[in-house]
């Protein structure tokens, strides 16, 4: 067999390298980039930036312990979001140990046929990109490794899975015309209808689900047909496997007692996320009970729940450490001031630009910013007070501009390296981030050419 021709996104370093290289760049720029800040105001318990306000301040480069103390610093601001991963691994542990998980896929795959297998990729896509927009993101870490495992029991690898969770997950979310942490606090922000204008956003964000759905078919359809085209074969999948033939597989009792605790746990998850203001602590809270009580229902006693929770968390630690050591960027950047900097250099760029080229200019700096900035409401709070008032002045309507930061934001999302969730997902489907790129990143660009078509019509029709 011929060595695969490897492609320049295999060069890419370990995440974690990445990660430590984009700190040290980060680093740098404290040193190039002038500081600088707005005023920043109290409203409803959030912080936003007063437009208008913005002077250079006196250069607080980072030195070299900085730089360093930057990464347990990071740890300590997200350590809700570390948690998470590491309760969501500890649910599924139990899961995987009493082979539930694999019965559950097993039977599901069995029930629908291997002959509608393109059927039950477009299902899963938008069963995620719901659990995205109406869930959250990093709410669905721990249902990530179920897409790999349904993955491969069609005959699909882990990238495929990936393209179906963190995918549909990732879009669903950052194109959700629900989503409490963009268009949310933008609305707020320009004092406007919560959620208003959602029959625009929902029709934008099942036309992006959609060609993901067509996406991830064209590419399984390709490596069935030469498998030496799979970008995920080598990624050690060994016990996320079916372990049986197909039609051997059936729920027992127990399995099915377990998933009703499963689906009962994300109910009461759901339901105190929309109306008890429930987050990342509480919702850690319940995939522990979760896995505490299938663990019981298995008839395992406490040192054997333990022994499984200390088991999963070895695959898991990966994923954590990323999330921490990204947060360590924005750190570095606060500490430097030269977040509001960059902000305040993109956003100046569009007093002189016509509506049209306005509105997808915003996109693109959201792009940007959502690199030094990852999270949803942190950019929201930092630019849209200064977006809002330029888009005013350039005829950009206020729906328009909370449109084109949240597409900049949301699409990016599926790419960006300093976002703790996505290196989260990825650690926990075992798929490098160099190969995930090679996979997503055409998708990507189509994403944002659907969504850039949208902005223009949304600015002709105001």
């Amino acid at each position: 067999m011929s060595e695969k021709k490897k492609s320049w996104l295999d060069r890419i370093p370990h995440p974690l390298a990445l990660l430590f290289y984009i700190i040290v760049f980060a680093g740098i720029l404290t040193y190039i980039i002038p500081a600088g800040s707005y005023d920043r105001e109290e409203i409803n318990d959030a912080t936003r930036t007063i437009p208008g306000t913005y002077e250079f301040t006196e250069r607080t480069p980072v030195n070299l312990l900085d730089l360093f103390t930057a990464i347990p610093q990071g740890f300590q601001e997200i350590a809700n979001i570390v948690f998470i991963v590491f309760a969501a691994a500890m649910m599924f542990g139990v899961l995987e140990k009493t082979g539930m998980l694999e019965r559950t896929v097993g039977t599901f795959v069995r029930k629908l046929g291997l002959g509608r297998r393109y059927l039950a990729i477009v299902i899963m896509t938008f069963i995620y990109g719901l659990l995205g927009i109406f869930v959250g993101y990093e709410n669905n870490i721990a249902l990530i490794p179920i897409a790999i495992l349904l993955s491969i029991a069609i005959g699909g690898d882990a990238i495929l899975g990936a393209g179906i969770g963190i995918g549909g997950v990732s879009i669903g979310f950052g194109l959700s015309p629900f989503n409490p942490y963009t268009v949310g606090v933008g609305h707020q922000i320009a004092e406007m209808s919560l959620f208003s204008g959602w029959a625009f956003r929902s029709v934008l964000v099942v036309l992006v689900l959609s060609l993901l759905a067509a996406y991830n078919v064209r590419y399984f359809k390709k490596i069935q047909k030469d498998r030496e085209k799979s970008l995920g074969d080598d990624i050690d999948t060994d016990d996320m496997q079916l372990t049986q033939p197909l039609d051997s597989y059936k729920m027992r009792k127990k399995d099915i007692a377990m998933l009703l605790v499963f689906v009962a746990g994300l109910a009461v998850m759901l339901y105190g996320v929309f109306t008890r203001g429930w987050y990342i602590n509480e919702i850690s809270a319940i995939f522990l009970m979760i896995g505490i009580a299938n663990g019981l229902i298995a008839r395992m006693n406490g040192s054997q729940i333990a022994g499984t929770f200390s088991k999963a968390l070895e695959p898991s630690a990966l994923a954590a450490i990323l999330i921490g050591v990204a947060q360590g960027i924005q750190v570095v950047m606060n500490h430097g001031n030269i977040s509001d900097t960059i902000a305040y250099g993109l956003v100046s760029v569009l007093e002189h630009l016509p509506a049209t080229v306005a509105a997808i200019f915003m996109s693109i700096s959201q792009s940007i910013i959502n690199l030094f900035i990852p999270g949803g409401s942190g950019q929201a709070l930092v630019t849209l007070p200064i977006m809002i008032p330029v888009g005013d002045i350039v005829g950009v309507s206020r729906q328009s501009t909370i449109s084109a930061f949240q597409v900049g934001d949301g699409i990016t999302n599926l790419i960006t390296p300093t976002l703790g969730g996505l290196m989260a997902m990825l650690g926990l489907c075992r798929v490098p981030y160099g190969r995930w790129l090679r996979y997503i990143f055409p998708f990507t660009i189509m994403a944002f050419i659907v969504s850039w078509m949208a902005l223009l019509i949304s600015v002709l029709i105001s």
